[in-house]
């Protein structure tokens, strides 16, 4: 029985052995291509425990594994000129998945570093082909976005080839180069100076146009407002002078009266006006009378019914 045991052992062994080699794990993130003497035999695309034929080392069976991921490859500093004679430095990355393993090996082996380099020369040709047939302003506007989908057509033949299938492109960065940068600022700067100049002449045009309005209408008010002005003051003399008639004609003697009155309230007022005339003069004459009239008129006649002074018999 114990010499059984070293038998059962290395039985045991090559039995673990032979079932190691015919087991392999696919995950989520991989895609199998099983090899026969080099032939592909079969593509293992879902994630399980999968069996082969044992002793790959001696090419009966081999396993590549290949990434089921969506793998982005980055193209940067890629100069490009537009229709216009002007450059433009562009970044752009595309994202691209292994669509067809079988494909995917016979192309480039299952090289990714190889389907890359295949892919970059087709990517780059792409990006200036797009750009060249554009305008200056044309990778800056919303024509980007048909652009990106350009290139992305355009690449897909080429990598179905490769067993590969692009799902997206996108461009990263357009800058101006350094020369095209200088001269597009001093154009920006011309037609921003002019569009100044424009809004300023607009402005003053307008200021000269509301000046003059406002001017115009100064003069209208102030004369509509001397004419209603006269027009009061004459309607004013009017009533005065008829006041002063009615008054005349009432009460002619106390008219007089008054308007003297009013001459010395004018002439003696505290201006310190001195003046130099004779007590006979005529300024003075209801001074001199006192009854209250004029100079040499006659006195009022005294009223009827009254008594008569008494006379000596």
């Amino acid at each position: 029985m114990s010499n059984r045991l070293p038998i059962i052992g290395l039985i045991a062994v090559v039995l673990l052995f032979i079932l190691y080699s015919s087991v392999f794990v696919v995950n989520a993130k991989q895609q199998a291509i099983i090899l026969r003497f080099g032939e592909i035999v079969d593509v293992k695309t879902q994630p399980g425990i999968y069996f082969k034929a044992p002793f790959g080392i001696f090419e009966a069976d081999n396993v590549q594994m290949v990434e089921n991921r969506v793998l982005r490859f980055d193209l940067d500093d890629i100069r490009v000129q537009v229709s216009g004679g002007k450059f433009y430095d562009v970044d752009a990355f595309m994202a691209y998945r292994i669509s067809d393993p079988r494909r995917f090996r016979q192309a480039v082996s299952g090289n990714i570093s190889l389907a890359e380099a295949r892919l970059k020369t087709r990517f780059d040709a792409a990006l200036r082909r797009v750009y060249g047939l554009r305008g200056f302003e044309s990778a800056l506007s919303e024509e980007r976005a048909s652009m990106m989908r350009e290139v992305r057509d355009q690449l897909r033949p080429d990598a179905t080839s490769l067993g590969l299938e692009i799902e997206d492109v996108r461009i990263r960065r357009t800058d101006l180069t350094q020369d095209v940068s200088a001269q597009t600022f001093e154009r920006m700067k011309a037609e921003r100076l002019a569009e100044a100049e424009r809004l300023r002449a607009r402005g003053r045009e307008a200021a000269q146009r509301i000046r003059a309005r406002a001017d115009r209408e100064v003069i209208e008010t102030v004369a509509e407002a001397r004419k209603e002005s006269e027009i009061l003051r004459g309607e004013g003399e009017a009533a005065r002078n008829a006041a002063f008639a009615g008054a005349f004609q009432r009460d002619p003697e106390f008219f007089e009266f008054y308007r003297s009155m009013s001459a010395y309230s004018s002439a003696l007022d505290n201006s310190g006006t001195t003046m130099v005339l004779s007590p006979d003069s005529e300024f003075f004459r209801f001074f001199r009378n006192p009854n209250g009239t004029a100079s040499g008129a006659a006195p009022a006649a005294p009223a009827a019914g009254a008594a008569q002074p008494a006379t000596g018999q």
